[in-house]
This record gives C-alpha cells, structure tokens and sequence, in this order.
C-alpha cells in the first residue's frame, strides 16, 4: 500500500507538533504551516490572491532601465537571504519614492516567493488596515487582537504605506507596530510613495528604526520616466 502524501511532512496536515518546554515536558505546539495556511486565507479573503500570483519576479518589467533593475536585483538578493532560516538578523526591504514605479509589485514579488517556501507573509494594505485598527482603539480588547497579527507576523508586508491624511493616531499605531518588530528581530517589506526624508519628517523614531531594519535593502526610485501608469504601457 503506497504511504500517504502529506502537504506538511513536519505534523501530517494536523497543524501540530510534539516539542518541549524548559522542564522538558511535551506539549503539543502550532506547526508554522498553520502560520502559512492562515496568511493563504488572509489573501484569498482579501481579494489579493490572484494579485499575488501575477506579481512575480519574472513579469516585473525592467524595461533596460538601471534604477529598475537594480531594484529587482535587489529584492531578489533579500528574498533569498530572508529565506536563509540559519540568519540571527533577519533583514528587512523597503520600496521607496516615485509613484508607479512598481514597489507593490515587486514587495508582493518577494512575498509570494517567501511563502512558496515556507514562510508567512501578512499583507497589510495601509489604509484599509488603518481605519480598521483605529476603529476598534477604543475596544481594548478587539484592538489587541487586531493589532497582534501584525506585530508578532513571520513577515509583515506594509503596501502603500503612510497613504493619505497622517493622524497623531497613526503615528501611535504604527510605532506600536515596528517598534515590536524592531524590538523582536521580525522582518518587514515596506512599498510607500514617501521618500526616506519624508519618512524621517513623518516620525524620526519610526523611521530610524525601518531605516536600520532595511539596511542593505533600501530600494529608493525617482523620475517620473519610472511611473508605468504613464510611460511603461501599463507594466507594473
């Protein structure tokens, strides 16, 4: 009789494995396929599954243009050393600067090759989650929950970030937000249209700390020429 085939060679599909604590008693721990099954889920609820499967790496087009493909090099270069599980510090990306450049494709690019391999990736588009998250603020424990998905994710992608009007509430969620990750060695991808002085106008203490997070990973894009919307035929 032929042995069965299991997604998760690790607990056999049941989402849990055998592990022990400091008294080295066993308890029945979360496998990390359940981490990645629920970000699947998040996508496909959020309507940006099929998003996820056309932004590749491979239909990114650079155009010949250096800045571009400078950027995918890079991207790909931080995929690859994020996906290096035997690193102390995980590095962070961010995608900075020129609208239209094609820093949401290429985060979401990274972002699907890492949960190709295994590893959880939150998508959190900005605004939307904004609003969300500063509409429960006053329910103590429903803001919490929500909040907490994105402090303690595998990898936190933030899309379009500090898109639209900047409240003193923002400054708070958000520094709630990396000020964990930072606090903790949790890595972030990062698109905004901000440039990295922008940035440091927003909230200096914000930003320094995703400035130095990103280090070695800082894709910043300028010119006009870049914005697909405009001159690379709807490409993004």
């Amino acid at each position: 009789m032929d042995e069965k085939k299991y997604e998760c060679p690790n607990c056999h599909d049941s989402g849990f494995i055998l592990a022990r604590d400091e008294m080295g008693y066993e308890y029945a721990a979360e496998c990390k396929c359940r981490a990645i099954k629920r970000a699947k889920e998040r996508l496909e609820r959020s309507g940006l599954a099929r998003q996820f499967k056309e932004k590749t790496f491979e239909t990114f087009n650079t155009c010949n243009n250096e800045q571009l493909i400078d950027a995918k090099k890079t991207a790909i270069c931080f995929t690859a050393k994020l996906e290096d599980t035997l690193l102390e510090e995980k590095p962070s990306l961010i995608l900075c600067g020129q609208v239209g450049a094609g820093k949401t494709h290429l985060g979401t690019a990274s972002s699907t090759e890492l949960i190709n391999k295994g590893i959880a990736v939150i998508y959190m588009g900005y605004r939307e989650e904004m609003t969300s998250l500063k509409s429960k603020v006053m329910d103590t424990d429903a803001y919490s929950k929500e909040i907490e998905k994105y402090k303690t994710a595998q990898v936190l992608f933030i899309d379009d970030f500090l898109k639209g009007k900047i409240t003193e509430s923002d400054i708070n969620i958000v520094y709630e937000i990396i000020n964990y990750r930072y606090n903790n060695n949790l890595p972030i991808i990062v698109s905004t249209e901000k440039n990295l002085d922008d940035l440091i106008n927003f909230d200096e203490a914000i930003a320094s700390r995703i400035i130095e997070m990103c280090h070695g990973y800082i894709i910043v894009f300028s010119g006009k020429e870049l914005n697909y919307r405009l001159y690379r035929g709807g490409v993004a």
